[in-house]
């Protein structure tokens, strides 16, 4: 299952629910963080690996045919047993490793059953490399803060992301506009909402966690949306997708047709999770 995660607007902590949500995917599963960030990885720096393997040696490689394992030969383990393909920090080389490992015989889009793929695309411009890995991702998490700034971003790009994804998730970060509003407002249903949670994020930054304490929102909101999307595509009917009413100050209204984001249904997903 390949997972891609971005966002359209600054930056809502992507790279963190990334490696927190393969933290939390289901046991029996391979899990692998890709950072395919055109801007830059920040893995390799936050918890001090070696420049390679990475997303650079495995673009190198996939310049001659290779097996689709090949992938685990380029990884890292991050504390707690997590492979991650750190990329390079620099954007020009993140960028020529992009183009390589985006073409349709690319390795990160073979199927490999029982095997999870996070790629981390950072933020989603018009025009990005990682375009590519959002058409072949069976899930595009879109992560968004829902300050007023930040939705009028997101509201210009939603119906870019509905024809360039599969399948398109809403998930909220940190505080702003009430979640309703923000539903309202862009007619799209939000997946989660990822509480404020410094502790948490610590966990998964690199940085140690000040005080250990019971498993906090970030990790809670993982937990359920790798449960959720693990499970797979709700047989149920897609709601409705209604139009946008103007609710959110500063951001316009934004109708979002039949051909916009397309979201999963997120019928397991509590008040608490949401709010």
């Amino acid at each position: 299952m390949l997972i891609a995660l971005t966002s359209v607007k600054g930056s809502p902590g992507v790279t963190t629910f990334a490696v927190a949500l393969a933290a939390s995917w289901p046991a029996g599963a391979r899990r692998v963080v890709v950072e395919c960030d055109p801007a830059g990885g920040d893995l390799a720096q936050r918890f001090g690996l070696a420049a390679s393997p990475g997303l650079l040696s495995l673009a190198a490689a996939a310049r001659q045919p290779v097996d689709q394992d090949v992938v685990w030969n380029h990884t890292q383990p991050l504390p707690g047993g997590i492979q991650v393909m750190a990329g390079p920090p620099g954007a020009h080389q993140a960028r020529a490793a992009l183009g390589t490992l985006t073409s349709a015989t690319s390795p990160l889009f073979a199927h490999r059953p029982a095997v999870a793929v996070f790629a981390d695309c950072g933020r989603l411009d018009p025009g990005s490399p990682t375009e590519a890995v959002i058409r072949h991702a069976d899930v595009l998490l879109v992560i968004s803060g829902s300050h007023s700034d930040e939705l009028a971003h997101l509201a210009t790009r939603v119906h870019d992301l509905g024809r360039i994804a599969a399948r398109a998730c809403l998930v909220l970060a940190g505080g702003g506009h009430a979640t309703n509003a923000v539903e309202r407002e862009l007619g799209i249903p939000v997946m989660a909402r990822i509480p404020d949670d410094p502790s948490g994020a610590a966990n998964y930054t690199g940085r140690a966690a000040p005080h250990r304490r019971r498993a906090g929102g970030l990790v809670r909101v993982a937990s359920v949306v790798a449960q959720v999307l693990a499970a797979g595509p709700s047989r149920e009917p897609s709601p409705p997708v209604l139009d946008a009413v103007q609710q959110v100050p500063g951001v316009p209204a934004q109708p979002t047709a039949a051909s916009g984001v397309r979201v999963l249904r997120p019928p397991v997903l509590g008040k608490d999770v949401r709010s």
